[in-house]
C-alpha cells in the first residue's frame, strides 16, 4: 500500500508518504498559521517522488480532527484535490487515536488521554486503552480539578498533546502523568491508514467534511471597529 498521509489539525503541519505502513518520505513544519503555504510544497515533493520511482498511489489519508478549524479545512481541501487528480480514494484517520498511538512507546500508563487545545481550559479529548480502543466518546471538555477523578482513583492515565500542557496545574492526582512535545505527525499515520483501507472505510470525496466537533465561532478583533453598510458602528 502506497499512501499519502496529511496532518493539519494543530499548529504543526505534516505530510508523509508511507509504503506498507512505513514512512518513506516525510515533511513537518511547526510554524503557526503556515499550513496553506507549506502543505502544498510538501505534497508536491511527495508526488514528485512517486513519479521518480514510478510508484502507483493507492490512497490519500487525512487526519480528520478534531482540531484547528482552519488547519483541518486546509488539509481537507488539498487531500480532496489530490484524490480527484490522481483518481484515488480518501481515507479519514481519527486524530486523537493517532496521538494515542504515538504515546504508546513513551508511557506505561493504563489509559491514554490525548488532548487537543480548544481555548481557555477546554480541550478535545478521548480516553484510549493500550490497544487503542476508545474508552469514551470524543468530547469537548472543560478541565477542572475533578476531571477524571473517578478513573484516576483506580487507573494511571497519561495525558498528552497540546491541550494537556495547560491541564498540569489542575490535574494533580498521583496517577496522572503528562507527556510533552507529542503532536499528531503524518509519518506515524501509516498503520492506521492501512487499517482504515483494509476495513473498506473510504470517504465520499465530494461530501466529506472534517470532524470539527464544535461549530466554528468567529472572534471579533479587539483592535478593529466594525461598520455596517450605512457606516454605523456595529
Amino acid at each position: 500500500m502506497t499512501i499519502i498521509n496529511i496532518e493539519t489539525s494543530t499548529d504543526v503541519c505534516s505530510a508523509a508518504l508511507t509504503v506498507n505502513a512505513e514512512p518513506v518520505l516525510s515533511f513537518v513544519d511547526a510554524e503557526t498559521h503556515n499550513h496553506a503555504k507549506q502543505l502544498p510544497l510538501f505534497v508536491d515533493k511527495i508526488l514528485e517522488e512517486l513519479r521518480m520511482r514510478n510508484w502507483h498511489l493507492d490512497a490519500v489519508a487525512l487526519s480528520k480532527g478534531p482540531g484547528s478549524y482552519t488547519g483541518l479545512r486546509i488539509g481537507t481541501a488539498l487531500a480532496k484535490g489530490v484524490c480527484y487528480g490522481m483518481s484515488v480514494p480518501l481515507l479519514a484517520i481519527d486524530t486523537l487515536q493517532l496521538l494515542a498511538k504515538e504515546a504508546l512507546p513513551l508511557t506505561q500508563a493504563d489509559i491514554l488521554c490525548p488532548m487537543i487545545d480548544a481555548r481557555r481550559m477546554e480541550v478535545y479529548c478521548c480516553l484510549f486503552s493500550r490497544d487503542l480502543s476508545p474508552l469514551s466518546p470524543v468530547e469537548a471538555k472543560v478541565i477542572d480539578a475533578d476531571s477524571f477523578a473517578d478513573l484516576l482513583s483506580t487507573h494511571t492515565i497519561c495525558f498528552l498533546g497540546d491541550g494537556a500542557d495547560k491541564c498540569k496545574t489542575v490535574l494533580r492526582h498521583s496517577n496522572a502523568s503528562f507527556l510533552e512535545n507529542v503532536f499528531p505527525d503524518a509519518q506515524n499515520m501509516g498503520s492506521l491508514s492501512e487499517l482504515v483501507w483494509k476495513s473498506g472505510r473510504k470517504e465520499d470525496i465530494a461530501y466529506f467534511s472534517p470532524y470539527y466537533l464544535k461549530e466554528y465561532q468567529a472572534v471579533r478583533s479587539k483592535n478593529k471597529v466594525l461598520y455596517d453598510h450605512n457606516n454605523n458602528n456595529i
